[in-house]
């Protein structure tokens, strides 16, 4: 009988990944970022072929991609090791050697919008202002450049133009859960909501004309919505919202006169199309459960990256005269079929004081199982568990673990005061949602009491070193990749244009100075005695390298027991597969000599 060797880590991993992706406006080619070769690099397809061909050989990561409406030239932010500091680049539709555009090292090129001619480009940097950004306009023709917007008070972006550029939308990010819109036309600035005093988002803005536009806020609501914006008249109006889910992409179609909307509820995103004719509101089913991101033809037919938890990142394409979604680029876990792999229970439970908290389970196949169970609490922390592909997991479920992957407070999907409650209270409230969330495996015979491993990522792994210097006795073994040990420092080397929200997200050192005390996991050494993994990107921008190498330091001097990685060519992640190939490797190692 013809036998064959289990699964390995390798096979669940080189699954790709796909970052963004950009179609012509003939929508004869289709380009996008994905480290299909191992590394980072453009590719392309000549619709309908569906045939991958190479466009770029810099081996790093793509942030962000347009194609000028003529066909002539394609615009890339690429960033360097994880550094995230994204440079502009223009190459030819065929590929080849970059073209700088834009460029400033040390700096962040972010959010290229094209003129309809494509004689322009605007853009938001920090080239001359690292806090608040500067927004410019740059002729592609002389190189001329001017300055448009000065930001002011918060980190300021352009979102969009009108048509005739005679106006813009800008977004200020005072934080997480305070983003506003405005429109600047000349050298005037008004809101697009009725009161910018009030804690609300605006997250995504599209023209339908020069003197109009749609948005997306959870202005006076917890959930966002679709509202409008007469430019004349300065009028703001809702136009349509839905029960427990908020809105958080949308796009025009001008032949059609539609807007298409993608709404994230929980774990799963859905996606509608608003008729601005008849005011109707209709929904399109979806083949993924998360979508990445959505583009909308000239003639209406809809692209679409996404995933599920069973199915890796793939570009989808869905014709007007059908409601079929045809597959471009088959993307899946290699010799590995879909039946093997798992798909998350929906858990809930009650947390300390009453609130609800929604959670995933992968559940170890009964012949596979260990009878071990792996914590992972979610980066972010205004961020969400959702049903997207994680290669780990499902590889880290193949060997045996079972995951609970909780939605603690702070999580984004569960409405706006859900998200805010994490801001100031990194460390009291979720801890003990996560704790609860324990308990509740162990209660209802999910875990057993020694059998659970903590590993968490970013934020994941601040609760996961937190939850390890408060609540010890739960773990056999804690993974922290990334993860703040310190707030003070933290607050203190995150890039200067998120300074200004870190008051209100993470506390002030000052007034806060006690409670930032509480919350830092490196107060807590004496109560780390159980073995650990740190994994750390030496580029990182987001959670410096220091922050790891200062708790693996404290706990070695204590003789505790402390692997420690780190990579030297990523930043705030993994951009290439033999670093994630390596690091999950040693995770499963880890686990596995721990059991």
């Amino acid at each position: 009988m013809l036998t064959f060797k289990k699964p390995d880590v390798e096979q669940f991993l080189r699954a790709y990944r796909i970052q963004n992706f950009v179609v012509n406006n003939d929508e004869s080619q289709l380009i996008f970022s994905t480290n299909i070769s191992g590394k980072f690099n453009l590719w392309g397809m000549d619709l309908p072929n569906q045939f991958p061909y190479p466009l770029t050989f810099n081996d790093q990561s793509c942030h962000d991609l347009r194609y000028d409406k003529a066909g002539k030239f394609v615009i890339a932010a690429f960033d360097h090791e994880g550094d995230e500091n994204t440079q502009l680049y223009m190459i030819p539709p065929h590929g080849g050697h970059l073209n700088p555009l834009r460029t400033a090292e040390g700096h962040q090129h972010i959010n290229p919008i094209l003129s309809e001619d494509g004689k322009r480009l605007y853009y938001s940097s920090t080239k001359d202002d690292p806090t608040y950004l500067k927004g410019y306009c740059y002729q592609m023709d002389s190189g001329e450049e001017k300055v448009v917007v000065d930001g002011d008070g918060a980190a300021t972006y352009i979102a969009d133009i009108s048509p005739n550029e005679e106006n813009m939308v800008l977004i200020k990010h005072f934080s997480n859960t305070h983003t506003l819109g405005y429109v600047k036309t000349n050298e005037e600035l008004f809101s697009l909501t009725p009161d910018s005093e009030n804690q609300h988002t605006v997250t995504d803005v599209v023209y339908v004309s020069d003197s109009e536009l749609f948005f997306l806020t959870d202005y006076n609501e917890d959930f966002s919505y679709i509202a409008k914006f007469d430019i004349v008249n300065r009028k703001f109006s809702k136009v349509v919202s839905l029960q427990d889910e908020s809105f958080n992409t949308i796009k025009y179609n001008d032949r059609q006169k539609q807007l298409y909307v993608v709404s994230e509820k929980g774990v799963e995103d859905h996606l509608y199309v608003y008729d601005l004719k008849s005011n109707q509101l209709k929904e399109i089913q979806l083949p993924v459960g998360k979508v990445e991101q959505l583009s909308v033809s000239e003639k209406g037919n809809i692209y679409l990256l996404g995933t599920t938890a069973t199915k890796p990142w793939n570009i989808y394409v869905k014709e007007t005269a059908t409601n079929e979604w045809v597959l471009l680029t088959n993307n899946r876990v290699l010799g590995v079929d879909e039946e093997q792999l798992v798909d998350p229970q929906i858990l809930k439970y009650k947390s300390f004081d009453g609130l609800e908290i929604e959670s995933l389970f992968f559940k170890a196949k009964p012949e596979n199982s260990n009878g071990h169970v792996v914590f992972w609490p979610h980066g972010g922390p205004q961020a969400a568990e959702r049903k997207f592909f994680r290669g780990v997991f499902q590889y880290i479920v193949n060997e045996g673990f079972s995951i609970f992957a909780p939605n603690f407070r702070g999580s984004t999907g569960y409405g706006l005061q859900f998200t805010k409650m994490v801001e100031g209270d990194w460390g009291h409230g979720p801890r003990l949602d996560n704790v609860e969330g324990i308990e509740f495996l162990i209660n209802n015979g999910y875990a057993e009491r020694d059998k659970i491993f903590l590993m968490g990522g970013s934020f994941g792994g601040y609760m996961s070193l937190l939850l390890h210097g408060r609540h010890p006795e739960y773990f056999k073994a804690v993974v922290d990749i990334f993860g703040p040990s310190d707030l003070f420092s933290f607050i203190n080397s995150v890039p200067e244009h998120w300074k200004p929200v870190m008051n209100q997200w993470v506390g002030d050192p000052e007034k806060d100075k006690e409670k930032l005390i509480e919350y830092s996991p490196i107060t807590y050494l004496e109560n780390m005695t159980k073995p650990m993994l740190v994994i750390q990107g030496a580029n990182d921008p987001r959670v410096v390298k220091a922050e790891s190498d200062q708790i693996v330091q404290a706990l070695q001097e204590k003789g505790r027991e402390v692997e420690y990685i780190v990579l030297e060519d990523e930043g705030h992640g993994f951009s290439k597969k033999e670093n994630e190939l390596k690091v999950y490797r040693a995770v499963s190692e880890f686990f596995n000599k721990h059991m």
